[in-house]
């Protein structure tokens, strides 16, 4: 009984000690900065990036799956590089600086191999944070839309 009152009051604190994560899947759109003396100006990076889908989003960070671990040669997660995010949310886009902080590979074959990456938010512009954060706030009023339905109109 003692090790029950226990657990419950260490899950409580376990999960106000992180932001609340809210499961939405959303377009995003992925790229690296050029950085001089990191990327060079014919750097294979150049121009390119990466599409995905989010698992989940919170104030702190988000959750995205994506098919590769890299754009080029260039690694997703680690060596503290900073990764552009635009987010197509309902209300529209929004733009931040993320830091890929883990990942873990899923799928049985390689031809459905994906990468769900957590990262954490370390810059977005005044406006963006508005916006997100009113997103998150109003996200579970939202409903999806099964099925990307049609509808036409009949004269």
């Amino acid at each position: 009984m003692i090790r029950e009152l226990v657990s419950k009051i260490s899950s409580l604190f376990a999960e106000r000690s992180h932001a609340t994560r809210r499961k939405f899947e959303a377009p995003i759109k992925i790229w690296f900065d050029l950085v001089p003396g990191v990327f060079h100006a014919n750097s294979a990076a150049k121009g390119s990036f990466m599409t995905g889908v989010t698992s989940d989003l919170s104030g702190s960070g988000i959750g995205f799956i994506v098919s590769a671990i890299r754009i080029k040669e260039n690694y997703l997660v680690g060596q503290n590089r900073e990764l552009n995010v635009e987010l197509d949310l309902p209300g529209g886009k929004i733009r931040m600086k993320v830091m890929g902080r883990r990942y873990e590979k899923f799928g049985m074959h390689i031809s459905t191999e994906k990468y769900a990456i957590g990262a954490e938010i370390i810059d977005m512009s005044k406006e963006d944070r508005d916006a997100y954060e009113h997103f998150l706030l109003h996200s579970r009023n939202l409903k999806k839309n099964i099925g990307g339905s049609l509808e036409l109109e009949v004269d």
